[in-house]
């Protein structure tokens, strides 16, 4: 049986999902939901239709192909979409021209992807770069992720997996012998705080990264760095001491919170939870990356 997952998007010329130029495929369908998320459209893991309102040119195409009536333009021109109605059968993304409506969650297979990943083999040759599996939560789909893994070892391309570490360790293990950097997320030291912020505790992210110690495959982790959610020295320095009894952990980023996603909950139907807070200096950031510097040498 072939291989399918929901695909968000697949984004060429990467460079911050892993070294050099690379192409990230998004995944559909994430165990949290965290207040920041900056990909809102990769929480569920069914197809959903994004419907941008200030792309729509009125052109009533959505409107004659939807076979649930979920479009209506009005007289002046205005775009009703009856989310309810709709089932992302994409008829109508197929149909718009200006990008107002699109289709998130394309269901693809390995080999599917293969042949669009290696379209820019060359630039991952010169640069060091490679293919990474972001979402979403990739390691919900660890048959896929390793399916893909193992096509692109045959090409000898590196394959970075971006993960949130709330999965079950049996995903890990499926994954890990055709991983070569893992990319973690470590989001708040305190398993109750975890919760609240993310709608689940850290135990299982802790202990996975725990385990993972025993495997030779590097992992970087990324902290998202949220002003009055997660930025505290207190909580700063417990995840400090936290990352710094993990040897296989060869880099901490910093990545600094912005809220350039927010249209996307709109164009989801999705309720924006994102926080109403500035994004920290850049200085602000060195500072906290200084404070992980030290701790986890």
């Amino acid at each position: 049986m072939k291989l399918s997952v929901p695909i968000a998007e697949v984004k060429r010329m990467a460079v911050h999902d892993g070294p050099g130029v690379r192409t990230t495929v998004f995944v559909k369908g994430c165990p949290l939901h965290c207040l920041w998320c900056h990909n809102p459209e990769c929480i569920s893991a069914r197809p959903e239709i994004m419907f941008r309102a200030a792309r729509c040119t009125g052109c009533r195409r959505c409107e004659a192909v939807c076979p649930n009536r979920a479009h209506r333009i009005a007289e002046e021109g205005h775009h009703i979409f009856r989310r309810e109605l709709c089932t992302a059968c994409g008829a109508c993304a197929g149909v718009c021209f200006s990008g107002a409506l699109t289709l998130c969650g394309k269901p693809m297979t390995p080999e599917t992807l293969l042949g669009e990943l290696l379209e820019d083999v060359d630039f991952y040759r010169v640069s060091g770069g490679g293919v990474t599996i972001s979402g979403g939560e990739p390691l919900l789909y660890p048959a896929f992720c390793l399916a893909l893994f193992r096509l692109l070892g045959r090409e000898k391309i590196h394959r970075a997996l971006d993960t949130s570490a709330a999965v079950p360790w049996e995903a890990f293990e499926r994954v890990l012998p055709e991983c070569d950097l893992l990319l973690i997320d470590f989001k708040h030291p305190d398993p109750e705080r975890h919760r609240a912020l993310t709608g689940m505790d850290n135990r299982q992210i802790r202990e996975n990264l725990r385990r993972l110690q025993a495997f030779d495959v590097p992992i970087e982790i990324r902290i998202p760095f949220v002003p009055g959610y997660n930025d505290s020295p207190r909580e700063l320095e417990a995840a400090a001491e936290f990352l710094d009894s993990l040897p296989r952990v060869t880099r901490v980023r910093v990545l600094a919170y912005h809220s350039f996603a927010r249209s996307k909950y709109a164009a989801v139907g999705r309720r924006d939870t994102m926080p109403q807070v500035e994004s920290p200096s850049r200085e602000r950031v060195e500072a906290v990356e200084q404070i992980f510097r030290a701790n986890c040498a």
